[in-house]
């Protein structure tokens, strides 16, 4: 059977995919030594992070080009604080195509190299939608 892919909102699958998730991060930071310690932590078995662990894998971790779609307010300075944002988080700016500004709003569509990215996903994810001229901001795609 050929391998299919989704996306999904962690918040609808069953809870032992975040859970996972968890295992595996507490044993890259170092915060659990082994399997053991990462399942006792996270209140799974060992065969559910076995049978897991190498299917599932936080969003920010499929490092690669990221497409992310902006609805900004006509606002002087919120597209500098959103490039300033993807800067520090260390992506490369690969498009920005943006529509002149509709009843007070703009479209802004911005391409990113994410290879290099220096910051956890949710953190830029949060610091990119926080700016006070973000209408709304959502993620088209990954490459």
């Amino acid at each position: 059977m050929k391998k299919q892919y989704v996306l999904a909102d962690v918040s609808v699958l069953p809870d032992v995919f975040p859970k996972v998730l968890r295992a595996k991060k507490l044993l890259r930071s170092g915060e659990a030594a082994t399997v053991h310690d990462a399942v006792r932590l996270t209140g799974i078995s060992r065969s559910a992070y076995y049978k897991y662990k190498d299917h599932i894998f936080p969003f920010h971790e499929m490092q690669g080009i990221l497409n992310l779609y902006f609805e900004l307010m006509d606002i002087p300075g919120t597209l500098s604080e959103i490039l300033g944002i993807v800067a520090k988080a260390g992506c490369n700016i690969l498009t920005i195509n943006q529509t002149i500004p509709i009843n007070g709003v703009a479209s802004i569509t911005i391409t990113l190299q994410t290879e290099e990215m220096q910051m956890e996903f949710d953190e830029m994810m949060d610091a990119l939608s926080s700016p006070k001229g973000v209408r709304s901001m959502n993620v088209l795609g990954r490459q």
